[in-house]
């Protein structure tokens, strides 16, 4: 792994818990979890081929007295399929989201409830990468807008609309950025994501319904003077309570299916790998 990815990864990681470590000693709730999942057909743009990748997850969300953070690092390993540069191995990929939100009913100690809403928030947030492919990218990406949180019986269903600015980087020499310049400055472009995690039992199986859907507009020229096209990306699993059923620990070990849908992968359109439909393996540790 190259010097600049391991770094970032050690960096990562370091701030990743820091903030779980500082957030759990003024927590009012806390979960947080080692995630695995696996699939065989990811894709990647300009890229005919199939990948299968590895992902390791770790993810922290807690509650405090204004709101609530949630914290997601992944590491992802492609086989050959999709190479490292310079390599005729896979590439490895590191993915940090970070998500604040503020809540209208402990801010103001009174929530802002109308029809099927219960409260809302103003969420706040950044998205960091890199991949050490010949492309390089090093994603960084900023977030912020408001939440609709919706009544549901059990468990979680958020909404928000997000104002994004995201600049990125391309280390190839076929990049037509002016001036000679490897990183570009996006448009802005709004976000609509949509988040949940509902709980369910199907007879005496426990069970969670989980995942996201993020709609984001078109961004402006791409690195190649190409205009981008609105995006799409959900990723959801249906998972099994395995540690209830097996040793009578609620939300310990996971177990269970997930299906990743992306469309323009990144904006890019007309061109091979930017449309995704993979299934996978997934299992989470919760402690």
């Amino acid at each position: 792994m190259p010097v600049r990815t391991s770094r970032w990864l050690i960096t990562s990681a370091t701030v990743c818990a820091a903030l779980v470590t500082a957030d759990a000693q003024a927590a009012t709730w806390s979960d947080t979890f080692i995630g695995y999942r696996f699939g065989t057909q990811f894709t990647e743009p300009s890229n005919p081929r199939d990948v299968q990748k590895h992902v390791l997850q770790l993810g922290h969300a807690s509650g405090h007295s204004l709101g609530q953070h949630f914290i997601n690092l992944e590491l992802l390993q492609s086989d050959s399929a999709d190479p490292a540069s310079g390599s005729d191995s896979g590439a490895t990929e590191a993915y940090l989201v970070y998500r604040h939100q503020w809540h209208a009913g402990k801010v103001f100690d009174a929530p802002v409830a109308f029809g099927p809403v219960r409260d809302m928030a103003l969420t706040a947030g950044f998205d960091l990468n890199t991949k050490n492919t010949a492309f390089a990218p090093r994603k960084r990406q900023l977030v912020v807008g408001p939440t609709f949180k919706f009544d549901v019986p059990r468990g979680f269903l958020d909404l928000s609309l997000l104002y994004s600015r995201e600049w990125n980087h391309c280390g190839l020499d076929a990049c037509g950025l002016p001036g000679n310049r490897n990183s570009l400055s996006f448009d802005p472009y709004y976000q609509l994501s949509l988040a949940w995690g509902l709980p369910f039992e199907a007879g005496a199986l426990p069970m969670k319904f989980q995942g996201f859907f993020n709609f984001n507009g078109e961004k402006g020229d791409d690195y190649f003077g190409v205009a981008t096209e609105p995006e799409q990306l959900m990723r959801t699993s249906l998972m099994l309570d395995v540690g209830q059923l097996a040793w009578g620990e609620a939300n310990e070990l996971w177990v269970g299916a997930g299906y990743e849908y992306w469309r323009n992968k990144f904006g890019n359109h007309d061109k091979p790998g930017v449309d995704t439909d993979v299934l996978t393996f997934n299992l989470e540790w919760h402690f």
